[in-house]
């Protein structure tokens, strides 16, 4: 390993992607920072990865509701990060989230609201450092409203387009922001879905994906690439015509 390896955040570190993306940085010898609400299961994730591993790791305590907790959080950890991955998100219900005002809250603030934040305050430290990397877990759901999942999509779009005008912002002053759209990803949170198996992916998919995407250099990293065309042809439907498909 590294005698100075380089610090990867996870926030979401208990999340079936989150734990795969850590995985991944670590068998690559990079120290790891993990964050989350359960500290049971974040014991059990740092004792997972250090043993297989042998990386230093640590578990921190993060909340995406509680906002207000932010900058104690960022300052409270043993360093600033080189990258941090925001794993953070909430499917919902959307036929709850219709009727249920704080249902529906707590799903756009899950998925827009806190990681918005949350990012924004490191990139904030990172270019006051002068380099760094935030990386955000967005959704091709974000891409178009559609009736079946329209308040996780909204949210998520409005996450996509903040991570786009952060990107901007921070195009010439040394820090990187990659929004990434994983599509469907076999996870607990998907468990009771029936997925197609030619558009879904595996967690340890989209850790590899975002290594590889931030190596790179890519600005949006759509896990499977055909995404990107469906998504581009689902776009470019007419309003009128749109209105009368079920997808």
């Amino acid at each position: 390993m590294p005698d100075n390896p380089k610090t990867l955040l996870v926030l979401g570190g208990t999340s079936d992607i989150g734990r795969a993306t850590a995985l991944v940085f670590a068998q690559r010898g990079w120290a790891i920072q993990l964050g989350g609400r359960d500290a049971v299961a974040l014991g059990r994730e740092v004792d997972n990865i250090a043993t297989r591993t042998g990386v230093s790791i640590t578990a921190h305590g993060f909340d995406i509701l509680q906002t207000e907790s932010f900058p104690t959080f960022v300052d409270a950890l043993p360093s600033l990060p080189d990258i941090v991955v925001c794993c953070v998100g909430l499917l919902g219900d959307q036929r709850r989230s219709e009727h249920d005002l704080d249902d529906a809250a707590t799903v756009m603030r899950s998925n827009y609201e806190g990681p918005s934040l949350i990012l924004g305050l490191f990139v904030d430290r990172f270019l006051a450092r002068g380099t760094g990397t935030v990386v955000g877990i967005s959704s091709v759901a974000g891409d178009r409203g559609r009736a079946s999942n329209y308040v996780y999509g909204s949210a998520k779009a409005g996450f996509t387009e903040f991570l786009s005008g952060l990107r901007n912002r921070c195009a010439k002053q040394g820090v990187h922001v990659v929004t990434v759209k994983p599509g469907f990803v076999k996870t607990r949170m998907t468990e009771s879905m029936k997925l197609p198996a030619a558009l879904t992916c595996t967690p340890e998919v989209v850790g590899k994906a975002i290594y590889s995407g931030i190596t790179r250099g890519k600005d949006v990293v759509y896990v499977k690439g055909i995404w990107k065309y469906i998504m581009m042809a689902i776009q470019l439907l007419p309003e009128w015509l749109f209105k009368k498909m079920s997808i």
